[in-house]
């Protein structure tokens, strides 16, 4: 039972990366390692971030009371990933929709890889039943729109004809700060945002700003 368990988070929290490369341009392109190589610049950025914030934002682990100052203050140095994502983008060749997959779909499955496939390996062959495994497979999936969202507006952005930066500049940091948004709510209103919720309003965002992209996407291409 636990390993069929394990069996259907796996399937659903890495199906649609699968899929999304399977019948999508990257197969016909033979981008495979395209993403590999994405995804080691993923694993380089986090190293940076985490050395920036071990230096300058030392965790206070007597410290249980939410600061939502230090926090915003750390979800800053997250805008680094927008950096490494926007420097892939210039580096990949290829028509726009490519780039964005390449370096969407190997950004996302690296994260999944580096955060997820532990925690579902070691807790989803649990002795218990529990749903807080398939939330986590669930939110792969909405990290996967996610990134591919923040890399069509970073393109967009970076295209010399465009003349919606300001608006790409707020969609792009609502993106980015989007997880610490998420936080506040739930410190704010922990009786009324239980945990399917909180990840529904999350999918539902991402969603949101996945279909505005799509539309400025095709506005300029």
């Amino acid at each position: 039972m636990t390993l069929y368990h394990l069996g259907n988070c796996l399937a659903l929290a890495c199906g649609p990366y699968l899929l999304t490369y399977k019948y999508s341009i990257l197969s016909e392109y033979s981008s495979f390692w395209r993403c590999i190589k994405v995804g080691a610049a993923y694993l380089a950025t986090q190293l940076l971030k985490m050395l920036l914030l071990a230096t300058f934002f030392p965790v206070d682990s007597t410290s249980v009371k939410f600061d939502a100052w230090a926090e915003f203050l750390k979800a800053t140095v997250d805008l680094g990933d927008l950096v490494g994502v926007y420097l892939i983008l210039l580096k990949i060749s290829g028509k726009g929709d490519l780039k964005i997959l390449t370096t969407g779909l190997g950004w996302a499955a690296a994260e999944l890889v580096a955060t997820k496939t532990i925690a579902l390996w070691v807790g989803a062959r649990g002795t218990e039943f529990t749903w807080e495994y398939m939330q986590m497979s669930f939110d792969a999936n909405i990290s996967l729109v996610h990134h591919l969202t923040i890399a069509a507006l970073l393109w967009q952005w970076g295209r010399s004809e465009t003349g919606k930066k300001t608006l790409l500049c707020v969609l792009i940091l609502i993106t980015s700060y989007r997880q610490y948004l998420f936080r506040l709510a739930l410190v704010f209103f922990p009786a009324m945002i239980g945990s399917w919720l909180a990840l529904g309003i999350k999918a539902l965002v991402t969603l949101g700003l996945s279909s505005v992209a799509l539309m400025l996407y095709n506005s300029s291409s």
